[in-house]
């Protein structure tokens, strides 16, 4: 058996003969499985993902119905009474039972996996990209779901396309780049790393004018239609081919050293001091991290598993994955581990299991079964730590707590006291890292509701700490505050410019851009540059291929206002899913309810009320400590009166 998404929904017997899956729903329900890869998805779950509106009196039976004939479409052989083995009954809901290699986009996650960690694996790179036949999931249209999925399998096929051309020019080769490179380009025209890597392949080839032509365009496009200067790689790459040398490979990691195995316990350690430096070291401690859990889980010894798992505490703040097959992997070794130990594990292994599942369950990318999971784990890590009376562990918890704490919009309050609890016990019990995260939570919370002073405190704070601890990270966040501490003076009498500000944006931008957290730094800058237009009253930007990666769905009714396509803004609006909940949730609703306005579409505009009237004394955007919107009380009045809510 073989089942394909990469494209069109679609599944082959073993022989290679097509397996006759049914109509648009049952190929949806496998569809909807296939990307819950391998766990359980509640009856609920599937029936709220299939009726995005009103789902019918008989949607349970009709569901059932649609997983009837995918059983025996996918097992056509199974003996009647026997239990099925590929579309299995599991608790109070259904899972697909297949190995990885089996379905097409598990092998290509995997494959992108494996080149991360190790660039030997670059051809198999190479045949996992091969497999795609258009974007993921491409039958399943109208539903949030698939949406998510195709955005985020969309970001991972670009990354995968750079990755394998980076590695093949790294090792002097690359021939056939050229076509497949100005191909991506032409799709994907702001990802600065994608011209660099053309021109790089131009050079190659020995076409030294096309590759300094193609560093000239990149320059022109995201200057004029995006404000942004050539990042330090691009600059670098066109002063090598100007100067007549060979373009330098990106430097080899060097830390771990040829010919030194280091054991799990030692290469976690490791991990979790290069995971404080950002950059490459940062992507490498995720890589030698998930090779520990590896080695450790090999041996067998869950207690030795579990620390392995449980000692890489390093705090984090943000609620978008870098690397999120990488954190699934993490959180399914976690559950596995924990399970395994059973009811009487030690409860210090168990808080940091169950605090690295709320951790690393990072809100912006999970279902909705997989949130309940994240937020329950986070709530027994923090009462077991509680109980231990052990600050370092509660610190842990509390960050957990902290990442599941997006459940709604107007949390800010509630956000800012777990800070404050995170900061107390770090600088009562001398753990600085902590200390920083308490100060960046404060930052954010204070930010939200719009309090700059304190925000500048918190800030000013979290740079001394960071001073003190070589955390290089910190200034990077911090520089983002003063920009997005502008952008609100810019509104006021005497305070910056619009254009000062976006240059503190595009500053802010640049450095964050090698910090190695796409997770953060992905359609950020022009986001915050949307942000500052709202401020001013200026319409979106013009381009509608602006890269606003994962925030696209939900800035593209605007954009396509500002060019008066109504037609296609009503529609980008009605396939727009509610937003995640995550940093961005209160700026993603201010948008939806902005763009249903100007469209006067009544139900909509009653649906982002809803979600923001909590949050009616933050600042949209302003979650994330690193950009606004404005307040949140100006989207919601307009919304208001658009619905008839006064």
């Amino acid at each position: 058996m073989r089942i394909d998404v990469l494209g069109a929904v679609r599944a082959f017997r073993d022989d290679g003969g097509p397996v006759p899956l049914g109509g648009p729903r049952h190929r949806e329900v496998l569809g909807r499985l296939v990307a819950a890869e391998g766990r359980m998805v509640t009856t609920e779950t599937l029936v709220d993902d299939l009726w995005a509106e009103q789902p019918p009196a008989r949607a349970v039976g009709a569901l059932r119905t649609f997983v009837a004939a995918l059983r025996r479409a996918l097992e056509p052989d199974r003996p009647p009474r026997t239990p099925p083995r590929v579309l299995v009954t599991e608790g109070p809901g259904y899972a697909l039972r297949l190995p990885r290699e089996d379905v097409d986009v598990h092998r290509f996650q995997d494959a992108l996996a494996r080149a991360r960690r190790t660039p030997g694996e670059v051809a198999a790179l190479g045949e996992a990209l091969a497999a795609w036949r258009g974007p993921a999931y491409a039958d399943v249209t109208g539903s949030a779901w698939a949406e998510r999925e195709r955005v985020r399998l969309e970001e991972l096929r670009a990354e995968a396309v750079e990755l394998r051309a980076r590695l093949l020019l790294d090792r002097g080769e690359g021939a056939g780049l050229v076509t497949d490179l100005r191909d991506h380009v032409a799709v994907h025209p702001w990802r600065e790393p994608a011209w660099t890597l053309l021109a790089r392949a131009l050079h190659h080839a020995g076409r030294r004018a096309e590759a300094l032509d193609t560093l000239r365009r990149a320059r022109v496009t995201l200057a004029d239609q995006l404000g942004l200067d050539p990042g330090a790689d691009l600059l670098r790459l066109e002063t090598d081919i100007l100067n007549g040398a060979a373009p330098s490979a990106a430097p080899a990691a060097t830390w771990t050293g040829p010919g030194v195995p280091l054991g799990p316990r030692t290469t976690v350690d490791l991990a979790r001091t290069l995971a404080l430096a950002g950059g490459d070291a940062l992507i490498r401690s995720r890589s030698d991290r998930l090779a520990a859990i590896t080695a450790a889980e090999r041996t067998g010894d869950l207690a030795l598993t579990a620390r392995i798992i449980g000692a890489y505490d390093v705090p984090a703040l943000w609620s978008r994955a870098d690397d999120p097959a990488q954190s699934r992997a993490v959180v399914e070794a976690a559950v596995r581990t924990l399970t395994a130990l059973g009811p009487h594990a030690p409860a210090d292994l168990a808080v940091r299991l169950l605090a690295t599942v709320a951790v690393e369950s990072r809100s912006a990318g999970l279902t909705p079964p997989e949130r309940d999971r994240a937020r329950d784990s986070a709530r027994r890590a923090e009462a077991l730590a509680r109980d231990l009376g052990d600050p370092a562990l509660l610190a842990f918890a509390l960050n957990g707590v902290y990442l599941q704490s997006f459940t709604h919009p107007g949390l800010a309050a509630a956000r800012d006291r777990t800070g404050a609890e995170i900061l107390d016990l770090a600088t009562a019990h001398d753990l600085p890292a902590f200390a920083v995260l308490g100060r960046l939570v404060r930052l954010q919370s204070a930010s939200a509701l719009g309090d700059l002073d304190a925000a500048s405190a918190h800030a000013r704070a979290a740079e001394r700490l960071a001073a003190a601890t070589e955390a290089p990270l910190v200034p990077l966040l911090t520089a983002w505050f003063r920009a997005r501490a502008a952008a609100t003076r810019s509104t006021e009498p005497g305070g910056p410019s619009p254009a000062t500000v976006a240059a503190h944006y595009r500053a802010a931008d640049e450095a964050l851009r090698t910090a190695g957290m796409p997770g953060l730094h992905r359609g950020l800058l022009p986001l915050a540059l949307l942000g500052l237009r709202l401020l001013h009253g200026r319409p979106a930007p013009a381009d509608p291929r602006l890269d606003l990666g994962p925030y696209r769905p939900w800035t593209e009714p605007l954009l396509l206002l500002d060019q008066g396509r109504e037609a296609q803004a009503r529609t980008a609006l009605n396939a727009a899913p509610a937003p995640p909940p995550d940093h961005m949730q209160e700026a993603l609703w201010c948008l939806t309810a902005r763009a249903a306005v100007r469209l006067g579409d009544r139900d909509t505009a009653a649906r982002a009320v809803a979600a923001l009237r909590d949050a009616r004394a933050e600042h949209a955007g302003a979650a994330s400590g690193l950009l606004t919107l404005g307040p949140v009380s100006t989207y919601l009045e307009e919304a208001q009166e658009c619905a008839d809510l006064r």
